[in-house]
């Protein structure tokens, strides 16, 4: 390496930088407002890089200069870079830059997640959402209750495209209050539901003189105060999608799905295009705990804004949205089908399970699943899987999955102790040293379905979190990895802080090597949110540079 690095400013016109940045930040990953990391500051390299006496890296052994003179960006001095970069096939480290340090991954740790139920299940796995009969059916009534039995399938139907794969939009609607962009998908997000109830009336049901009730007891858990439950219709969210109107005038807006008793009071109004304009995530209506109240403003010439209601009790919504699916299918409820899902009248788990099955959906392959995941940065999905393992090892609470997962990597080969994690998504207090996320790509790469795993992962200016993210290099559609962010603020000095930025996965290098690698920096500061989106870009081009280097 030659001589110290000067800092620079990021390169590019500020509208291009912006664009570029703010799209992969808003798909990348779990970004936790408020987010409080105590991480060691300062650039602290390994014995073997130099740094001048402002801090700043002059030589990191195998480490292109290209690289340094951004990770030497101001923005970035009081925190810290770590990387560790290994040939697949010889097993040499190429880059180690405190590779054995514990930093926060943010997203990444999906790898972990994903990655136990991978290694656990292989990838065409699936799990079958059954509808169970209780009682008995005469002249086509069914004098007893039809029971949806969630397995904790991440999709249930919705997202399946035509050749059996899954649909997604490079920022998806999980990520649509927090983040300006998100698309949906054009699939029925209650197609699954509409299946199984052709399935009920296909059984010779016409009718339900009983209830019908949603099982949701295969697990119980939550992330980030919010529920996760083996029922999952649309993600447990309703869609809001906002169109402006004539300047001046009200805007429009369509809810998806649209399911009894919710109703919509929109109150956006549309203004002057540059005008500053902005749709609050929706609440509940004070007067009306089924109306969802959306306002603000939007400009005359904004494209439709996505705002999703996420619902606090997924089991009665499903239940409702299933009583309509049945009704769509011919066959009538007599219950009252807006009511609170009427768990507390169930048998207990084993009877349920010992009813005969009237309908039953199966769900994609957990490939399929682990994609969406892993492209999107399904913070929920990722929880999901973690409670799919404590189920399986008999355990209804999702926290003990994690130790499950644990145990899986463990069998596998991994050395646990190079990760502290509290939760399957990656959301603030979880640790991970570079060098072990490369050790699980090395594990991964050894499996008969190693390709299949590298797909599931986003790739660089292609798809997923990494589409716009260095997407002119030459290294796009060449480097194959799952990102990671978690935002905080600095409130004493009125900026934003980028507590972590990961980007890690394996790469096709320009020499037609293929390495694992893992890119974190901590602690970078700016004075207004176009240096966080810069980030993205940073890490993406410093794995680009690695890319070309090799």
């Amino acid at each position: 390496m030659t001589g110290p690095v000067r800092p620079r400013r990021a390169t590019g016109s500020r509208g291009s930088r912006m664009a570029r940045g703010s799209r992969v930040a808003r798909g990348a990953s779990a970004i936790a407002a408020g987010a409080v990391v105590a991480l060691l500051a300062g650039c602290v390299a390994d014995a073997s890089s130099t740094a001048d006496s402002d801090g700043g890296l002059t030589s990191v052994p195998g480490l292109p200069d290209a690289a340094l003179e951004v990770m030497n960006q101001p923005q970035y001095a009081d925190g810290r870079w770590l990387i560790s970069v290994q040939d697949l096939e010889t097993g040499e480290t190429l880059i180690d830059l405190d590779g054995d340090k514990l930093a926060e991954p943010g997203s990444f740790v999906k790898t972990y997640s994903a990655g136990a139920a991978w290694v656990k299940w292989g990838p065409e796995h699936t799990i079958t959402t059954p509808v169970k009969q209780s009682g008995t059916v005469t002249d086509g009534t069914l004098a007893g209750d039809l029971v949806l039995v969630g397995q904790g399938d991440l999709t249930m139907g919705g997202r399946t495209k035509a050749d059996g794969t899954v649909d997604f939009t490079n920022l998806d609607h999980n990520d649509a209050n927090p983040l300006p962009g998100a698309t949906l998908t054009t699939e029925d997000p209650l197609a699954g539901l509409d299946d199984l109830a052709e399935q009920v009336k296909a059984a010779g049901i016409d009718a339900v003189s009983g209830d019908v009730v949603v099982d949701d007891r295969l697990f119980v858990g939550e992330l980030a105060g919010k529920p996760v439950t083996p029922i999952v219709i649309n993600q447990n969210l309703l869609d809001i999608l906002i169109t402006p109107g004539a300047e001046g005038e009200p805007a429009t807006a369509a809810m998806t799905p649209a399911v009894a008793p919710w109703k919509l009071d929109l109150q956006v109004e549309t203004v002057a295009p540059g005008e500053e304009a902005e749709v609050a995530p929706p609440q509940l209506s004070p007067d009306d705990p089924t109306t969802i109240v959306v306002s603000g403003t939007i400009n005359a010439d904004a494209d439709p804004v996505l705002r999703v209601y996420e619902f606090e009790d997924p089991a009665t919504f499903a239940r409702t949205a299933f009583i309509e699916a049945l009704g769509r299918a011919g066959v009538t409820v007599a219950a009252d089908p807006v009511k609170p899902n009427p768990d507390d009248s169930l048998a207990d788990q084993a009877t349920v399970e010992a009813l005969p099955a009237v309908a039953e959906l199966e769900s994609l392959p957990l490939g399929e699943e682990v994609t969406y995941v892993m492209k999107i940065s399904y913070n929920r999905g990722a929880q999901t899987l973690i409670c799919r393992l404590a189920a399986d090892a008999g355990q209804t609470d999702c926290d003990a999955g994690m130790a499950v997962a644990g145990q899986i990597w463990a069998d596998a080969g991994l050395d646990t102790l190079g990760a502290s994690l509290i939760d399957g998504s990656g959301l603030e207090g979880n640790l991970i040293t570079p060098e072990n996320a490369v050790e699980i790509q090395t594990l991964m790469a050894e499996r008969p379905d190693a390709e299949a795993w590298r797909d599931t992962m986003p790739i660089l200016g292609v798809d997923g979190s990494l589409a716009d993210v260095q997407a002119d290099s030459p290294a796009a559609g060449k480097v194959f990895a799952k990102t990671g962010t978690l935002l905080g603020g600095d409130s004493f000095n009125g900026r934003y802080r980028l507590a972590t930025k990961t980007l890690g996965g394996v790469m096709d290098t320009e020499d037609g090597r293929e390495l694992a690698f893992t890119i974190i920096v901590n602690q970078g500061f700016s004075d207004d949110i176009q240096g966080v989106f810069d980030a993205n870009d940073d890490v993406g081009e410093v794995a680009a540079v690695i890319q070309q280097a090799y």
